[in-house]
């Protein structure tokens, strides 16, 4: 062999490694978070700097924090539920990605968002009668709290200004002596306040406006003012069987795939419900699709539409929405800032919930 032949020389190190650490996390705090599951791939020091304390701290101090849309999947036939999360790709396409769930946190039950973490409440609570799990969704961490001071199968669960109130059966649903109670848990003093009966029926469904939690049941729908500790009766929600909804400025959006398949928004300060327009060929093109879901996500609704049995998969837009007035009428019109396909699987999955997560 030639002694001319010139050994091959190895590659240069990467620049950043001969960083100060410092300078490396303030460089990847301005990375988009969309683009850490790939940064984590690159190394292992890598990987844990998209996961340390010290890139989400100097993340908050620059203002590059990003909210981001948690959502649950249910297949019909195992009835498994997984957790996915709505991420928008390099080509600028945005679909569902299975992510990872912690050991030993229900897939099923209630959940509710505060910042960055996500309180799991098993439905089953008042059998397994365990910790309550939060987890911090930056590094994919978990917290016990502790047990409530109630014994119940969860039903609902809404947060008001930093406090959790879940409500729930204190013995099987169809036992006459069963009732309902609710649990208020304060999450910056980590502590579980006193238990109190509630007189509404089996809540299936529970969103949070200008400080009151609405909710409904086989029959009425209801609303609890935290400050007088009180439910009532809502008439005017109840004209329809509002289920799968959502809030986006103290105002319920929920798709009717009975009446007409519209968007359908009700404002309680004026106690009226209004179908939101702008949306009809969105509408058109769903009109085939067997279940609808309405989700939030930093101020924006996100709609999402199953497609039919032959094609199966998952249809999803985001829509910015606009109070109008006409000839003394308030009105409320939708505008389509995407509508991609998110989810391609032969599996027949909807969406059973959303969470608006702060990353």
């Amino acid at each position: 062999m030639s002694s001319s032949k010139k050994e091959q020389s190895p590659e240069p190190p990467s620049l950043i490694p001969l960083l100060p650490e410092d300078i490396i996390i303030d460089i990847l705090s301005r990375v988009r978070w969309c683009d850490y599951r790939t940064l984590s791939l690159v190394s292992k020091h890598f990987r844990s700097l998209v996961a340390s304390h010290e890139l989400y701290t100097r993340r908050s101090l620059l203002g590059c924090t990003v909210r981001r849309l948690y959502v649950a999947l249910s297949n019909r036939e195992t009835t498994s539920h997984n957790p996915y999360i709505l991420c928008l790709e390099a080509n600028d396409n945005h679909r569902l990605v299975l992510i990872p769930w912690p050991t030993h946190v229900p897939h099923v039950g209630s959940f509710v968002t505060v910042d960055s973490k996500i309180y799991a409440f098993d439905m089953l609570n008042r059998y397994h009668h365990l910790p309550i799990p939060s987890i911090d969704c930056r590094f994919q961490t978990v917290h016990l709290v502790h047990c409530m001071n109630a014994t119940m199968d969860v039903s609902v669960a809404g947060v008001i200004d930093g406090k959790i109130y879940v409500t729930g059966y204190t013995k099987i649903p169809w036992d006459t002596s069963a009732k309902m109670v609710m649990a208020v848990f304060n999450t910056e003093t980590q502590i579980w306040e006193t238990a109190t009966e509630t007189m509404i029926g089996r809540p299936y469904g529970c969103v949070v406006m200008a400080g009151k939690m609405y909710t409904r049941d086989g029959r009425n729908s209801f609303v609890y003012d935290p400050k007088e500790s009180k439910w009532e009766t809502d008439k005017r929600l109840n004209m329809f069987k509002w289920q799968g909804g959502c809030v986006v400025d103290d105002v319920l959006y929920y798709f009717d795939n009975r009446g007409g398949k519209v968007l359908r928004a009700y404002n309680p300060r004026k106690s009226s419900w209004v179908v939101v327009k702008g949306l009809e060929r969105l509408v058109a093109e769903g009109r085939f699709s067997e279940s609808y879901y309405t989700g939030s996500c930093d101020g924006k609704l996100v709609l999402f539409l199953s497609k039919d049995r032959m094609t199966k998969g998952i249809r999803c837009a985001q829509i910015s929405l606009e109070r109008r007035h006409h000839q003394g009428r308030s009105e409320i019109w939708g505008k389509i800032d995407w509508c991609d396909d998110v989810f391609f699987r032969s599996d027949d999955l909807f969406v059973t919930k959303t969470l608006d997560v702060i990353l």
